[in-house]
C-alpha cells in the first residue's frame, strides 16, 4: 500500500516538473514571437517602406549606382509580377513613373510591372494623363502608357473623371504616333454627351466616327462603310501573360466593368436651369485684327446694316464666330440663304440642337417653365427664321421627334405645333412611330381647342409638303433627297389617312362640334385639290366619319364647304381621267376611289335635291316602322335644301319674302312653281358659293316652265 502510494507521488512529481518545463518553453517561444513582431513593426514592412521611398524620393535623385533604389524597385517589381499591386501601390508607382523624377528609363521599367491585383484608381490615371502635357515624356513612353491604360481600362474603378477630361484627351488625336491609341481610348469613353471633332479618314478614326454617328447622325455627314475591319490592334501583349498569371493566382477574374460592382451612385440633384442657352449671342465676326485679316478684304457681319451694303460686300463677308447670332439678323439670314454653305448650316444646326435639347429635354421639372419669356421669344425667333428661309432645320426636326414623347400638349403649344408644321417629308416607313403615335395619344386625351390646333398643324404640314412637290417636281429634287415620287405619295397618303382617323374619332368625342368640323373641312379642302393645284397624281376621299357629319351639320357653312369639296373632287377626278387617256401615263386612280366618290355624290344629290332620304336602296336606311313611330311627316324630305336644319332659317326667310301676308307656314309650297327656281338663287345670294358650284356641276335643273304647277316634282340627277 505504502509502495503504491510512493509510486504515485513520484509519478505526480515527475509529471509536474515536465509540465513546468513545457510551459516554460511555450512562454519563451511566445516572448520571442512577440519580440519578433515588435521588431518587425518597428522596422516596417519592406514593401510598405519601398512604396514610401518612391512616394518621397525627390526629383533629380541619381539612379546610376543607387543601391537603395534598385533594392526597392526589385521588391515592388517582384510583388507586382507575382501577386499584383494594390490600388495604393498603383497610385504611388504611376505618379513616380510619369513625373520622371529619375528619368525616362525608370518610367518605362515601372510601367512594365504595373500589374493591378484588384482595381486601378481612376484618380491615378487622371494624374498620369495630366503629366502628358508637361512635354518631357518621350513619345515612345507616352505610347507605352496609353497601351497600359487600354489594357487595364476595364479594371479602372470609375470613369467619370476620365470622361470629364474627354476634350483634353481628344487634343492628342493630332499626334500621329498617339492617334491610334487615343482614338481607342476615346472609343471606350464615348457616350452621348461626348462632343464632335474634325477627324481624318484612317481605320481607327473611322471606328470612332461610326460610334459618333450612332449617337449624332446629323452631325457626322461622312458616308461610313457599313462593314469595317477592326482598326484597333491588341495592345496588351506586354502585360497579358503577367496579368493572366496574377488573376489565376488570385483565383478570380477581373470583371468586365469593375464599376458595376461598386454600387450605384446617388442621382445628383440637377441644377435649376435659367434658359441661358436660349439667349441669342451677339453678332460678332470670327476675324481678328491681325495681319492675315488685314491682308485680305473681309467685311465683318456685324457691320452690315442695309441690303445694298450686303450686295456690295457679298463675296467678302465673314461668318460670325457664334452661328446662333444669325437668328437675330434678317440681313445675316439673307446672306446665309444665298451662300448655301453646308458647314454654316451644320454649325447652326449643332447650336440649335444643343440649345433645344438642353433647355427642353434635359432640364429638370422645375427649371423648364413654359411661361418663360425667354423660351417664348427664342421659339418665336426660330419660327420666323424657318419661315424666312422657307425650310426647317434638321436639328429642330430631331428635337421634335423626341419632345413629342414627353410633351404634355400645353407647354408652348402654338410654338411647338408651328415648328411641327415645318418638318420636311417623313418617309412612310417611320412616320407612324416618329409622328403619329405621340400625336394620337395627345389628341384623344386633350381639349377641343387642342384637337383643332393639331388638325390645323397637320393641314399646314400637308400644304408645305405639296408646295415643295409642286415647286421642285420638274427639277427632280426629290431624287436627290432620297425621296422618290412613289415614296412621297406614300407619305402623303399616310398623313391624309391618319388625319381621317383623328377626325372621325374626334368628331365622335366632341359631338360633331362645328369648330372642330371647320378645321377638318379646311384639311380636306387641301386634299381634294392635290392633283390640279399641286400636280400630285393622288386622290384620297374623306372617310364616312367626316362626310356624313358635314352633310348633316346644323350650320350652313359646313354644308356649303362640303359642296365645294365635292365639286373640287369631281374636277380633279375628271381631269385625272382625261389626262390618263390622252397621255397614257402610268397614273392610275383605283376603282374604289371612283366608287367612293360616286356613292357620296349620289347620296348628297338624293338627300339635298331629290328628297329621297331614308328610302330603300339609299346609303342610310331606316326601318319604316321606326320612321312611323317618330311621327315626322314625310321624313324622306327632312334633309333637303328646304327642310335641312342648316338651311331652315333661309327657307323661312324666303317663305316670308314670297308670301309676306301669309300667317301659316307651308315650306313645301316653295317647291311649287317659280319659287323652286328662285329658292336656289336666293341661297346662292346668301354667299353659299360652294353649294352653288356643287349644284351647277352635279345637278341638272329643269326650267321653271317645265315644272310649273307640278308641286313636289324634283329634277333628277345626271
Amino acid at each position: 500500500m505504502a509502495k503504491a502510494s510512493n509510486l504515485t507521488r513520484t509519478d505526480l512529481d515527475s509529471s509536474f516538473e515536465s509540465y513546468l518545463s513545457v510551459s516554460s518553453r511555450t512562454s519563451n517561444r511566445s516572448l520571442r514571437v512577440a519580440e519578433k513582431e515588435r521588431r518587425k513593426s518597428q522596422t516596417g514592412d519592406p514593401f510598405v517602406l519601398a512604396l514610401k521611398y518612391f512616394s518621397e524620393v525627390e526629383a533629380g535623385t541619381p539612379c546610376s549606382g543607387n543601391d537603395v533604389l534598385e533594392r526597392n524597385l526589385v521588391l515592388v517589381e517582384r510583388v507586382g509580377l507575382s501577386r499584383g499591386l494594390p490600388p495604393e501601390a498603383i497610385s504611388v508607382m504611376l505618379d513616380y513613373a510619369m513625373s520622371l523624377r529619375m528619368g525616362g528609363v525608370m518610367c518605362v521599367r515601372v510601367l512594365k510591372f504595373l500589374i493591378p491585383a484588384t482595381v486601378v484608381p481612376q484618380e491615378a490615371v487622371v494624374r498620369a494623363v495630366s503629366w502628358l502635357c508637361v512635354g518631357k515624356i518621350a513619345i515612345s513612353t507616352q505610347v507605352l502608357f496609353l497601351r497600359w491604360v487600354l489594357t487595364v481600362f476595364d479594371m479602372i474603378d470609375s470613369k467619370d473623371h476620365l470622361r470629364a477630361i474627354y476634350g483634353f484627351i481628344f487634343s492628342f488625336v493630332t499626334e500621329e504616333s498617339l492617334s491610334p491609341y487615343i482614338c481607342h481610348l476615346l472609343y471606350l469613353l464615348t457616350r452621348r454627351e461626348s462632343g464632335k471633332s474634325k477627324l481624318f479618314l484612317q481605320p481607327f478614326l473611322l471606328l470612332l466616327l461610326s460610334l459618333y454617328k450612332v449617337f449624332y447622325p446629323e452631325l457626322v455627314t461622312l458616308a461610313l462603310p457599313s462593314r469595317m475591319r477592326s482598326g484597333f490592334k491588341n495592345h496588351n501583349s506586354t502585360w497579358k501573360v503577367a496579368l493572366s498569371a496574377v488573376q489565376k493566382r488570385n483565383n478570380g477574374q477581373v470583371s468586365s466593368d469593375i464599376s458595376l460592382t461598386l454600387g450605384l451612385k446617388d442621382k445628383t440633384n440637377s441644377r435649376k436651369r435659367k434658359f441661358h442657352h436660349l439667349e441669342l449671342p451677339s453678332l460678332s465676326s470670327s476675324i481678328q485684327s491681325n495681319s492675315s485679316s488685314r491682308s485680305r478684304k473681309v467685311f465683318p457681319l456685324e457691320q452690315l446694316h442695309s441690303f445694298p451694303q450686303l450686295l456690295d460686300n457679298l463675296h467678302c463677308i465673314e461668318l460670325p464666330s457664334q452661328m446662333g447670332s444669325l437668328l437675330g439678323s434678317s440681313l445675316a439670314l439673307c446672306y446665309l440663304d444665298y451662300v448655301q454653305d453646308d458647314s454654316a448650316f451644320l454649325r447652326l444646326n449643332f447650336w440649335l440642337g444643343h440649345a433645344l435639347h438642353e433647355e427642353f429635354l434635359f432640364c429638370s421639372g422645375d427649371g423648364g417653365s413654359g411661361s418663360s419669356s425667354e423660351a417664348l421669344h427664342f421659339l418665336n425667333r426660330l419660327l420666323s427664321t424657318q419661315h424666312f428661309l422657307q425650310e426647317g432645320f434638321s436639328s429642330t426636326e430631331g428635337f421634335l421627334y423626341k419632345f413629342l414623347n414627353v410633351w404634355d400638349g400645353s407647354l408652348l403649344r402654338p410654338q411647338i405645333l408651328g415648328l411641327l408644321s415645318d418638318i420636311p417629308v417623313v418617309p412612310s416607313s417611320c412616320i407612324s412611330q416618329l409622328l403619329f403615335e405621340p400625336l394620337m395619344q395627345l389628341f384623344f386625351t386633350s381639349t377641343l381647342f387642342f384637337k383643332c390646333s393639331v388638325i390645323d398643324c397637320l393641314n399646314s404640314m400637308l400644304l408645305k409638303w405639296l408646295t415643295w412637290h409642286s415647286v421642285y417636281a420638274l427639277e427632280d429634287v426629290s431624287m436627290s433627297l432620297n425621296m422618290t415620287l412613289s415614296g412621297f405619295m406614300d407619305s402623303v397618303m399616310e398623313l391624309v389617312r391618319f388625319v381621317g382617323r383623328l377626325a372621325t374619332v374626334g368628331l365622335q368625342l366632341e359631338g360633331c362640334h362645328s369648330l372642330l368640323l371647320s378645321f377638318i373641312l379646311d384639311f380636306y379642302e387641301t386634299v381634294c385639290d392635290m392633283f390640279l393645284k399641286y400636280g400630285l397624281p393622288l386622290v384620297v376621299m374623306p372617310p364616312v366619319g367626316v362626310f356624313y357629319p358635314a352633310l348633316f351639320a346644323t350650320d350652313p357653312v359646313s354644308v356649303d364647304r362640303l359642296g365645294y369639296i365635292m365639286y373640287r373632287y369631281k374636277k380633279n377626278l375628271t381631269s385625272a381621267k382625261c389626262q390618263q387617256q390622252e397621255t397614257k401615263q402610268a397614273f392610275h386612280i383605283s376603282r374604289q376611289t371612283y366608287q367612293e366618290f360616286n356613292h357620296y355624290l349620289l347620296f348628297m344629290v338624293s338627300c339635298l335635291w331629290n328628297s329621297k332620304m331614308f328610302l330603300p336602296g339609299m346609303a342610310i336606311e331606316v326601318d319604316q316602322e321606326l320612321l312611323a313611330l317618330s311621327k315626322v311627316p314625310e321624313p324622306w324630305t327632312s334633309f333637303d335644301l328646304i327642310h335641312h336644319p342648316a338651311f331652315l332659317g333661309c327657307a323661312l326667310d324666303f317663305h316670308h319674302k314670297c308670301w309676306p301676308e301669309r300667317k301659316d307656314i307651308d315650306l313645301n309650297s316653295i317647291k311649287a312653281g317659280k319659287q323652286w327656281d328662285w329658292y336656289p338663287e336666293f341661297l346662292f345670294s346668301q354667299g353659299f358659293q360652294g353649294l352653288q358650284q356643287f349644284v351647277q356641276s352635279s345637278i341638272n335643273r329643269r326650267s321653271a316652265a317645265g315644272i310649273n304647277g307640278q308641286r313636289g316634282s324634283q329634277p333628277t340627277n345626271r
